[in-house]
């Protein structure tokens, strides 16, 4: 049984009316990675106004892990929308907001007393907890990595890395921001060996302590377990660690940034417990609200009751409409069948990437944990030198043949695998073999020396 139906090419007659439309009314900057225009959505299958029916390997970027219209989550905004809607956190205590800070205060790592503050957005959430971090310290230094995604506010565009996509004409930034490498073992030094290259990125590290800032001038270390946008990279646990002594020993805030490797992509609830350290705030958002606008702030009680009185909140923050679809989300997400769901998705897009690596030398890496999964694109195997054309021209192929994507990396030659967990492995067969068939048309087109 195919699951992709395609009536029309894509995009359609209706298709092509809306993005015309799109053109007309909507800042030419507001980039999009497909011409799809959605009507419906359900599991891991969308409909275009057109009827033609796809299947999502993209997410919202990671947004639906418990799949489009959970029917658990979309009972709950149903019947809180027949109660209230939203009276504001800054008026008025909603209950669900209450019932939601307690969930994340019970499954956040570590064994302190803690608490949490809602917010709307990813971006909005990491700009909390720098601040809520400042405060706390009074200090105002931040580190971050290269590579990272933080958000497109002020401050969260100051933290994110990639300059010409996101930052190129929107400066002056925040200051008192450093940056340093972050461990890409792919892209690791020649001659060393894994664990060689690591100690060297820590080497680096504490080298930036002297050349660029003071630790005890630290106010957080943010960074991401897995990172998103820079390339699925994960942190080497002894390079997490190290960061987890370098706060204790200047008392720094330690900040993982959990938006787009959390709820239970990774196989655990949060990226960050597959290495055991304990972060002092966690910032979620994403799959947490399933699709509703939500994100949030939980870490230790004494770095979130810092600021004063009136110092956090905002209009929206805690909507009780977003707080019971993010209750049943973790609910399903936190579950044992989901996670071990995850691992079994994992395993089946790994294996496959394995099998393209060896036949197709476009393909210079394959990575990911869990079912955040990854394949990079190279001219040239030894060299490693990024394809960025070859990966916009094989997730336009993917597209054009019923399967949504989107791209990664900090060189932009990544193709990202973040369908949703309750993908059928009918369904994720399927996708995998449009991807693998776009990926041999570009191959077909190309001459590339293995090394």
């Amino acid at each position: 049984m195919s699951f992709i139906k395609l009536k029309t090419a894509l995009p359609g007659p209706k298709g092509l009316a809306a993005l015309e439309r799109r053109k007309n009314a909507l800042p030419n900057g507001l980039a999009k990675s497909t011409d799809i225009v959605v009507e419906r959505a359900e599991g891991a299958l969308v409909w275009d106004v057109d009827g033609n029916q796809l299947i999502d390997f993209a997410g919202g970027i990671g947004m639906i892990n418990v799949g489009h219209g959970n029917a658990q989550v979309v009972n709950a905004i149903k019947e809180q929308l027949d109660k209230y809607i939203h009276t504001c956190s800054l008026v008025t205590t909603m209950e669900p907001y209450l019932d939601l800070a307690e969930l994340l205060n019970s499954i956040t790592p570590g064994d302190f007393p803690k608490k949490t503050l809602l917010a709307n957005s990813g971006s909005e959430a990491v700009e909390n907890a720098i601040n809520v971090a400042k405060y706390y310290t009074k200090r105002n230094a931040v580190l971050c990595f290269e590579a990272a995604y933080h958000g497109r506010t002020l401050l969260t565009l100051s933290l994110t890395s990639k300059y010409t996509l996101f930052k190129k004409g929107f400066g002056s930034y925040v200051s008192d921001i450093y940056r340093v490498p972050a461990p890409n073992t792919y892209r690791g030094i020649e001659g060393m060996s894994e664990d060689e290259y690591v100690a060297w990125c820590i080497k680096k590290l504490e080298e930036a302590f002297i050349s660029q800032v003071d630790p005890e001038s630290l106010a957080a270390i943010i960074i991401e377990p897995v990172q998103g946008e820079g390339g699925f990279l994960q942190m080497p646990d002894a390079y997490l660690h190290k960061l987890r002594e370098i706060c204790d020993r200047y008392g720094i805030v330690f900040i993982v940034d959990e938006i787009q490797c959390g709820a239970g992509r990774t196989g655990k609830f949060f990226a960050v417990e597959h290495c055991g350290v304990i972060p002092d705030i966690v910032v979620s958002a994403k799959s947490i609200g399933a699709g509703m606008p939500i994100s949030a702030i939980t870490g230790k009680a004494e770095i979130l009751d810092a600021p004063h009185l009136g110092g956090v909140g905002g209009t929206y923050g805690g909507s009780p409409v977003a707080c019971v679809a993010a209750i049943e989300a973790i609910k399903i997400i936190k579950s044992d069948a989901f996670l071990n769901r995850v691992n079994e998705v994992g395993e089946i897009i790994r294996t496959t990437l394995e099998s393209w690596k060896e036949k197709y030398p476009l393909i210079g890496d394959v990575r990911g944990i869990g079912a955040m999964r990854l394949v990079e694109f190279v001219k040239d195997r030894g060299s490693k030198e990024p394809d960025a054309e070859a990966t916009l021209e094989i997730i336009k192929d993917a597209v054009a043949h019923g399967l949504l994507m989107i791209r990664a990396g900090l060189f932009s030659n990544c193709i990202r695998l973040l369908p949703p967990i309750v993908i059928t492995d009918e369904q994720l067969t399927e996708g995998l073999q449009v991807l693998e068939d776009a990926i041999a048309r570009a191959q077909e087109k190309r001459a590339v020396v293995i090394s």
